[in-house]
């Protein structure tokens, strides 16, 4: 299942680079800028069984669930471990569990600090948790409406209490995204949704 995942998804990023034109080929390779020779080569690639290579973990299956089971629901870092965000460094706590999950606190620079809390998020299309059945997204709502309908259960009430992103930025920061960064006075809107540019072309090596 792992290999056929990783063939589907890597297959689809080279069609979607290639109608781009972002791949380059070259020496032997050459004959595949053609359209029709690289979707002939890509045939071939699909009929391939990919080998996904895969160890057992060292402490066993139930110690990689406990470890996978953090991130299912939330995300690598809460926000209460955050301690100062300040003069372009990031404070936060961390558990040493080599001295027996011990409380630290670690600061880094904010590049390094968004980059490794980047290393936690999904690639493009990867998924956390599929549901299946009733609850699968393709056909939740009804299923569960008719579940409700046969049980006799009312629909579950709205919830109002959810706020916006932005207001609750600001209240773990006390930096407002509703203020014009510039005035200090005006009030953020959103105006316009910019579409990516193209991809800017690669830089040859001429060396």
């Amino acid at each position: 299942m792992l290999s056929r995942l990783f063939r589907r998804l890597f297959v689809k990023a080279l069609e979607k680079a290639f109608e781009a034109g972002e791949l380059r080929f070259f020496a032997a390779l050459e004959p595949l800028r053609e359209e029709d020779a690289f979707r002939r080569h890509l045939a071939l690639v699909r009929r391939a069984e990919w080998v996904v290579y895969a160890k057992p973990p060292f402490a066993g299956p139930d110690q990689v669930l406990d470890y996978v089971g953090r991130y299912t629901h939330r995300v690598a870092l809460s926000n209460d471990r955050l301690l100062d965000i300040e003069d372009g460094e990031v404070r936060f706590r961390w558990k040493d569990y080599r001295q027996g999950g011990r409380q630290k606190v670690m600061t880094l620079e904010a590049d390094e600090f968004i980059r490794r809390f980047l290393l936690h998020v999904l690639p493009d299309r990867f998924q956390r948790i599929r549901y299946y059945g009733l609850l699968g997204n393709r056909h939740r709502g009804p299923k569960l409406a008719r579940c409700r309908a046969l049980l006799g259960v009312p629909e579950p009430e709205p919830d109002d209490t959810v706020k916006d992103y932005r207001d609750r930025c600001e209240e773990l920061t006390g930096v407002s995204l509703w203020e014009c960064p510039v005035c200090r006075h005006g009030r953020m809107i959103q105006v316009e949704v910019l579409e990516p540019g193209a991809p800017r072309p690669p830089i040859q090596d001429t060396s």
